[in-house]
């Protein structure tokens, strides 16, 4: 039998059974963050996106670590406006709300007159990104070392980024434009949070916006800011595709070092995070 390489089975119209692609580092039964925000994403595009308008924020409050159990997507249209709409989704297991989250999109028109500041982002793919046979593990980078496939290459102190082609979400639907985005943007804890030792803090939330949607398939996460206080982490990351930046993503985290990843000693290593 053919193994699903995807992060979720459908067994129902809003009904999904989470596979081994989409477990965490976190804990034997935990779900990662790009699996439920990506399922949380495109549960909101296929109920309410619409041609005319842009995904513009995408924010993803994850209340609890969801596990290897039926999950439910439960979505509600907020407010349908000529120029705004808003729109909510629950991800349920066991008749518990695990992540809730809220899509804001804003319809399509000309830029105001003038120009305005925009600051220089420079993002440098790794050379042998596009060449065969290619595939869907991602790239990891730090000034320190340069681009790997290893996470584990680049816990060190230097500013960090990640290159995704990222995982099918749902099996059978396509990855879209906006669903790529969300699962990469989750690289936004990484990138900020990982440090000499692995990654101690765990990510509450992802905030995700979007001046427009990406034109490549690759999307490159960066690191701009990575601020800690008492156990706290706030970090940000520009997302990147061919064209250059068209996002940002941004997190808050708490520190976890119980449950601290490093990924020299992973005791899951078949498992690429996020994926």
């Amino acid at each position: 039998m053919t193994e699903v390489i995807a992060h979720f089975t459908q067994s129902d119209q809003d009904r999904f059974r989470p596979t081994r692609f989409a477990q965490s580092h976190w804990g034997e039964d935990h779900l990662n963050g790009p699996a439920v925000v990506g399922l949380a994403a495109q549960a909101l595009e296929n109920a309410f996106g619409l041609p005319e308008f842009l995904p513009a924020r995408l924010t993803v409050d994850l209340f609890r670590a969801a596990r290897g159990v039926e999950t439910i997507t439960k979505v509600a249209l907020v407010r349908d406006g000529r120029r705004v709409r808003n729109s909510e989704c629950e991800v349920v297991q066991d008749g518990v709300t695990v992540a809730r989250a809220t899509l804001v999109q804003y319809r399509r028109s000309e830029a105001p007159r003038g120009e305005e500041w925009v600051p220089v982002s420079e993002f440098e793919a790794p050379a042998d990104m596009d060449i065969p046979p290619a595939d869907r593990m991602p790239y990891m980078g730090s000034d320190e070392r340069g681009w790997s496939r290893a996470i584990a290459d680049h816990q060190n102190a230097s500013r960090k980024r990640f290159v995704n082609r990222t995982l099918t979400v749902v099996e059978g639907r396509v990855n879209s434009p906006f669903v790529r985005t969300a699962v990469a943007a989750e690289g936004t804890s990484l990138v900020t949070n990982l440090g000499t030792r692995g990654v101690g803090y765990i990510n509450g939330d992802l905030t995700v916006a979007l001046s427009r949607l990406p034109r490549d398939e690759w999307i490159g996460v960066q690191a701009d800011s990575h601020w800690t206080s008492e156990g706290i982490a706030v970090g940000s990351a520009t997302l990147f595709d061919g064209a250059g930046a068209f996002g940002t993503g941004l997190v808050t985290a708490v520190s976890n070092p119980a449950a601290q990843i490093d990924f020299a000693n992973d005791p899951f290593p078949d498992r690429s995070a996020p994926r």
